[in-house]
Formats: C-alpha cells, sequence, structure tokens
C-alpha cells in the first residue's frame, strides 16, 4: 500500500514565551497522525508537515487545543491601480501596546524601587504609597504573564509565564499579608535594603520591590528582546523589499503602462530606467547599461548588460535605458527562490537546539517542584516564614527557559540573512553543521573551477603564407554559421582581433560532427578541423605543446592548404586559485573529479596545486568515488553546475551548487553559491563556523545560567528583584551574541595563489 502523499503547511503561532513553549505546541502537533512540526521562537513560526488528508485547519485547532493562537499565513493582497501605488503598511499595534504597558509599568515601579532601596528616604506611611503604586503593576502589567499562566493551567501544562506569574503573586500577596497582618502598615515603619534576603525581627518584611521589579525586568527584557530578534530578520526583510511593487510594460506599438507586478508575465517586454529597480528575471532586448546585483547575489561590482544578456529582478540599473523581456515571474525568479532558502533555513534546528527544547520541555514542571520543595524544607526546618516565601519566590523567577529557546533560531536568522547578503544560501541548521564538520571537498572542474566558455588561447600561423589575420577572419567567417563552443570561440577571438569590423559571410557552410566545418568565403574553401593529417613543421611543433597545455587544437586550411593552428582552452576563474588555497588552510583537502580529458584535467590541478586528480568522470563514477571517500571516514562535500553532477551532490554528506548552474544541480544541493564564484565556499566555512561557535556559547550560557543561579536561589542567596532582573538579561544577551553574525566579513586576505591568478589572467587565464 502507498505512503500517503506528505505536504508541507507554514503557520504563524502566536503566545509563545519560551522554549517549554514550543515543545509544547510541538508535541500537541504530533498527536495528528502522520503530522511531524518544526516551530520556531524566534520567528513565531511553525512547518508542518502532513498527510493530505489532514486539513490545515485540523492544525490551527490543534495549536489552539494547546493554549496558543495560529494562523494560516495570508494571501497577498491586491495593490490599488496607478503609478505609485503602495500596499498600506502592516499593523504595529502589538508593539505599541507593549511599548505603552512597559512605560506605565516604568513609571508605577520606580518609585516603588527607589524608596525601597533608600530607606534614608522611606518618609511616614511610604510603604501604603507603594503598595497603592504596586497594585496596578501586579495586576494589570502583569496581566499578560497571568492570562498565559491560566491558560496553560486549563491545558495542564506550565510555561515561563508560570514561573512569573506565580512569582509577582506570591511577592505581591506576602506584602499585603505584612501590611495588613503582619505589622509591617504601622506608620514611621522603615525597612533596610539588602541584596540577600534578611530574617525578619518580628516584624514581616513587604517585598514590593520584588512585585513590580519582576513585571518590569520582565517586560523590558522581552521589550528588547523582540527589537533584537527584529534584527536578525533584517536580511530577509530587506530581500523581500527588492521585489518591485509595478511595472512599466511597453506593447508593440512602443506604449507604456504600468501594471502591478502580480500581472506581468513571461514575455512582457517591460521598461527599466536608470536607477530603478529590474522588476523580474528577463533578459535585455534593448538597451545597455551596467546594473548593480550587490544586494541579490552581493556581487560587488556592477555587471555591464547588453541585447540579449540576463539581468535578474532585484537588480538596479545604474546606467542607461534598458527594455527587457520577463523569462520569470513570481515565485520562479532567483529572488524569490533566495528568501524561500532562507525562509526555509531559519525554519529549521540543529542538533543543540533540539536537545535544549528537550529539556525545555521538563525544565518548567522541575522548577515548580524544586520551588515547592525549596518552601517546605525551610518552613520544614523551622526558618522564618519570610526568608521561606523569599527562597521560593526567587526559584520562581530567575528559572529562564527564554534563552535556552532563542539560542539557536536567533544565530540561524542572523547567519543565513547574512549569508545572503554575501551570495550563499544554505537549506537549513544541518547545512551549516556539514559545512563545519567539512575535511574534503570534490570540485568539478568545467563551470566550477573554471567559466565554462571556451577562448581561443594561442595563434600559430605558417610562415609565409596568408599572415594571422587574415587566417583568422577568414576561419571566424566560416565559424558563423557553428553552434559549437570551439566554433563560437573561434568567431568572439576573430571579430575582437578584427576591431569590430563586420566578418565576411559564408556560404556552401557544412560540418561534420567530429571532423569539423567547411565554407565559401570570399570565393575560397575555407576549412576549420581536427588536425589528423599531416603537417607543416611549424605546426606539428606546436601540436604537442597545444596537448602539454590541455588545449584543444583546430588546424585553418584555404584552398586545401594548411594556413595555422589554433588553439582553444577553457578559462580558470580568477577565484578558483584563492579558493583552493584558502580551502586548504580551513584544513578542507581539495579533489578535481571531472568528465574531461586527462591533459586537460591534470592542466587546471597543476594550475590550482590539487593533487588528487579524477578524470574521465561518468555521472556515477563522481558519485561512487563521493560514496568511497566517505566509506573511508572523510565528510565529503561535492561542488557541482551541471546535470551531471546531481548524483553526487545528493550522495555527499554536503552538496554545494554553483548559481549558474542547472535547477537539477542546485534542487540536489544545500549549499548554493548564488554567485557562481567558487572563492565564496570558503567563506561560506569560515561563516558556518562562526555561526556553530556561536551557538554553542549561547546555549552554554543559557544552561549555565540556570545551573548557577537557582542552587543560589534554592539557598536564598538571592534577592527576587535582583533574580528577575538576571532572568531578562539573559535573553538579552544571548539575542545580542546572535547579532553580532550580522556584521560578521569575509576574509579579504591575499595569498600567494591569488598573485598567480593576476599573472594567468594578464597572460590570457587559458587552459
Amino acid at each position: 500500500m502507498d505512503a500517503p502523499a506528505l505536504v508541507t503547511t507554514d503557520l504563524t503561532v502566536g503566545g509563545m514565551t519560551c522554549a517549554a513553549c514550543v515543545r509544547r505546541v510541538e508535541k500537541k502537533l504530533a498527536r495528528l497522525e502522520g503530522v511531524t512540526a518544526t516551530v520556531n521562537l524566534a520567528t513565531e513560526s511553525a512547518r508542518v508537515v502532513h498527510p493530505a488528508d489532514v486539513s490545515p485547519e485540523q492544525l490551527v485547532t490543534a495549536v489552539e487545543q494547546a493554549g496558543y493562537t495560529a494562523a494560516l499565513p495570508e494571501p497577498p493582497k491586491p495593490r490599488s491601480e496607478g503609478r505609485g501605488a503602495r500596499p498600506e503598511p502592516e499593523p504595529e499595534d502589538a508593539t505599541r501596546r507593549d511599548r505603552e504597558r512597559l512605560l506605565i509599568t516604568a513609571l508605577l515601579s520606580v518609585p516603588v524601587l527607589v524608596l525601597s532601596m533608600v530607606p534614608a528616604w522611606q518618609f511616614r506611611n511610604w510603604q501604603w504609597l507603594c503598595f497603592v503604586l504596586a497594585a496596578p503593576v501586579a495586576v494589570w502589567s502583569a496581566w499578560p504573564f497571568h492570562i498565559r499562566a491560566l491558560r496553560g493551567l486549563r491545558h495542564s501544562t506550565a510555561t515561563m509565564d508560570t514561573l512569573v506569574a506565580l512569582g509577582v503573586a506570591a511577592s505581591f500577596g506576602w506584602s499585603a499579608y505584612a501590611l495588613f497582618l503582619g505589622g509591617a502598615g504601622e506608620p514611621g515603619m522603615t525597612m533596610p535594603f539588602s541584596l540577600l534576603p534578611e530574617v525578619s525581627d518580628g516584624m514581616a518584611h513587604v517585598y514590593l520591590e520584588a512585585a513590580v521589579g519582576v513585571p518590569l525586568f520582565v517586560l523590558t527584557g522581552r521589550y528588547l528582546e523582540a527589537r533584537a530578534r527584529h534584527g536578525t530578520g533584517a536580511a530577509l526583510r530587506s530581500l523581500a523589499e527588492l521585489a518591485a511593487k509595478e511595472v512599466a510594460v511597453r506593447d508593440d506599438g512602443g506604449t507604456e503602462r504600468f501594471v502591478p507586478i502580480e500581472e506581468l508575465a513571461v514575455g512582457h517586454v517591460f521598461v527599466v530606467r536608470p536607477g530603478e529597480r529590474v522588476a523580474t528575471d528577463g533578459q535585455v532586448a534593448e538597451g545597455s547599461s551596467a546594473v548593480d546585483l550587490s544586494l541579490v547575489t552581493g556581487e560587488s561590482e556592477p555587471v555591464e548588460v547588453q541585447p540579449g544578456s540576463p539581468v535578474t529582478g532585484g537588480a538596479v540599473n545604474a546606467g542607461g535605458l534598458l527594455l527587457v523581456r520577463a523569462t520569470a515571474v513570481g515565485a520562479d525568479t532567483q529572488l524569490a527562490r533566495i528568501t524561500r532558502l532562507v525562509t526555509e533555513a531559519q525554519a529549521g534546528k540543529a542538533k543543540a537546539q533540539r536537545l535544549a527544547d528537550s529539556v525545555a520541555g521538563v525544565f518548567v514542571p522541575v522548577v515548580l517542584a524544586l520551588a515547592v520543595t525549596v518552601l517546605g524544607f525551610w518552613l520544614g526546618a523551622g526558618a522564618d516564614p519570610q526568608a521561606a516565601v523569599t527562597a521560593c519566590v526567587a526559584v520562581l523567577v530567575v528559572a529562564c527557559p527564554c534563552a535556552l529557546g532563542l539560542a539557536t533560531p536567533t544565530a540561524l536568522m542572523a547567519a543565513t540573512g547574512r549569508g545572503a547578503q554575501l551570495g550563499v544560501l544554505v537549506k537549513g541548521p544541518q547545512a551549516l553543521e556539514g559545512l563545519q564538520h567539512l575535511d574534503m571537498v570534490v570540485l568539478d572542474k568545467t563551470g566550477t573551477l573554471t567559466s565554462g566558455h571556451m577562448s581561443v588561447a594561442r595563434v600559430t600561423a605558417v610562415p609565409g603564407g596568408l599572415g594571422r589575420d587574415e587566417v583568422l577572419r577568414l576561419a571566424g567567417a566560416v565559424e558563423q554559421g557553428s553552434e559549437h563552443p570551439l566554433g563560437r570561440a573561434v568567431t568572439s577571438y576573430a571579430t575582437r582581433a578584427g576591431q569590430g569590423k563586420r566578418l565576411p559571410g559564408v556560404s556552401d557552410f557544412a560540418a561534420t560532427a567530429g571532423r569539423g566545418v567547411r565554407g565559401q568565403v570570399e570565393g575560397r574553401l575555407v576549412e576549420v578541423i581536427a588536425p589528423d593529417c599531416e603537417l607543416p613543421a611549424d605546426l606539428a611543433d606546436a601540436l604537442p605543446m597545444a596537448e602539454a597545455a590541455a588545449h584543444t587544437p583546430v588546424l585553418v586550411r584555404v584552398d586545401g592548404e594548411a594556413e595555422a593552428l589554433i588553439e582553444v582552452g577553457d578559462v580558470v576563474r580568477p577565484g578558483s586559485y584563492r579558493a583552493v588555497d584558502r580551502l586548504r588552510r580551513l584544513g578542507v583537502q581539495p579533489v578535481l573529479a571531472t568528465g574531461d580529458r586527462e591533459a586537460s584535467a591534470r592542466a587546471v590541478a597543476s594550475a590550482l596545486g590539487i593533487e588528487d586528480v579524477h578524470a574521465r568522470c561518468a555521472p556515477e563514477d563522481k558519485a561512487d568515488l563521493v560514496r568511497e571517500l566517505r566509506e573511508q571516514g572523510y565528510r565529503v562535500a561535492v561542488v557541482g553546475d551541471g546535470v551531471n553532477d546531481a548524483a553526487a551532490l545528493a550522495g555527499a554528506d554536503l552538496g554545494i551548487a554553483m548559481g549558474g548552474g542547472t535547477d537539477a544541480a542546485i534542487g540536489a544541493a544545500d549549499v548554493t553559491l548564488v554567485r557562481g564564484d567558487i572563492e565564496t565556499l570558503a567563506d561560506a566555512v569560515r561563516l558556518a563556523r562562526r555561526t556553530l561557535g556561536t551557538i554553542r556559547a549561547n546555549l552554554l550560557w543559557a544552561f549555565g545560567y540556570n545551573v548557577i543561579t537557582v542552587p543560589l536561589a534554592m539557598v536564598g542567596l538571592l534577592n527576587p528583584m535582583v533574580a528577575a532582573a538576571a532572568m531578562s538579561v539573559s535573553s538579552v544577551l544571548v539575542v545580542a551574541n546572535s547579532l553580532r553574525l550580522r556584521a560578521w566579513q569575509p576574509s579579504a586576505v591575499r595569498t600567494p595563489s591569488a598573485r598567480a591568478a593576476r599573472k594567468s589572467t594578464a597572460r590570457g587565464g587559458v587552459l
């Protein structure tokens, strides 16, 4: 029986405040048959994989039954017609309400904190003023905590809000008892302040500073945390903002009209004026200019485009007027794919975070049990009830699973966004973990280490013949009828050598597979063929040199006479020299595996300093090589750009695709180098190592904080107000540490290999 088809649904989940909430939602969704879910606290979202017979509405209901809110993503709203139309700004009511609640809480709490902490300022009946100010804080300011705690109670679950609500209620309740029944309400009463709880001297102390301090510090921490989390997603929002809102479409008659971007279709010709963004992926139909791709692919230098050149949606036109024919729209554009990959990456979880979420699932119940145990122990040991309650409240307040839940997602958000800005896209935390642990990378040659474009490396003409320039002109003319890469290379080189002069026409053109081409040019029979016949001495001497350099030689004959030998080769990318050198410095061993000839492979490997070379590799041979290396214990990545690389990419520990490669290669890969620049691979490895280091530091802090502070609170060495401040600071520190990834910069160190690249480029850069 066939397994049911699985679909993926994204939900927006509200009301989550800590890792315990995350665990609760995941478990509730998993109770539905065949459903698995990954919930992200930082993005307040859930990615759910479920059978097709489980409806999205059932998923929403399951989340709501867990005590949280859920909604399906809203479809994009239609934009109003007319130039300059923009979508309405999204409401910020929740942010504004949180800010107002925090400001009012601060105005009410600060006098209470000052009077409680400075005995010299405690005037007659000061405690009653503090009680009046603290009451709205304990009730209204802490109301969100109380509501979520009660909601959790209805669903037999406990979260961070449960701990905060109990801490506030206990502090305020004890203070009310002390004022009304414990003698603390007497006029003229003063109370010393200490960071450590003290035993009362016959009169119950008030802890109103804890009753207001806990809501104040927690609200402040969550507000700052929310703003910082907003910052970690800045890169993704900047990608979304690159999308055009409307576009000027030009019809066959030359008339322009502005239409919403949703109405643009493949084949439409649209106008891109200087300074405007390209509305969607397309091909230049008319005009020439330079386009800035820095915000899309991380390419720092503007790229020159002309008729026939591809352009990417979101790029900025930095020069003249362009007419572009749309080749992809909507979700099929490169910008949409980049945004989708970044979003998917941020929805995942690293192994360490899955462990943290498991711990958080039982953390709050354990803390509640500890608090009750501490209260019972102190009372049973004959301690002062005030000290017992204080220790209990401190245990409730100081525990912080929030930091556990934020440790990984905030770092992933910042890192994947920064990676997208630099032209590196990762599919998720598993890809980051794979990048971190690499020790071998299998590199394809054509299109990866080399440009994949053939170029003329050298022309050797027969002395006393027609001459180099004339032979090139005739060879370029006859090759105009060829679609072979060798032919296009010869024609392009001949055009440049003739300083742009038009090449003569060709008649009676004929191409023979594996042999070459021939045709009549200006009354002469011109042949550009494989050199498999007897050659003049000068050309015979040049032939071994061509083969040693891994060039492909072609012979030019005019009216049956050999006139020249043209050598054609592939161009090594300048960044390949630096990339191989930097990978080796990072401890990653490069291996070259190509379907090309042995001589070509050896020439490229020699130039780049790669010792392990595998030539004439069929797709299955590459996959077998990867499997053998993995069996030997290596953690292997494969870098490729073609359909022939897809099997090896899928079989490796980590598949890395060049951005300019085929959809099959990109689909099988875990990482995509958007710019198609192999040098960014070393940047990707360094960024992954920095990200995983940041996640480990976050989790170490989150676990270490609780390991230290909870025992201090249990033995009565932590004031509840100080505990509240420490708890809030822990979450803010975790997010702030993740935010540092937004400023991460790739290495700009020049190496001897970089100098070799410049020398090779100066010589023509052809192998």
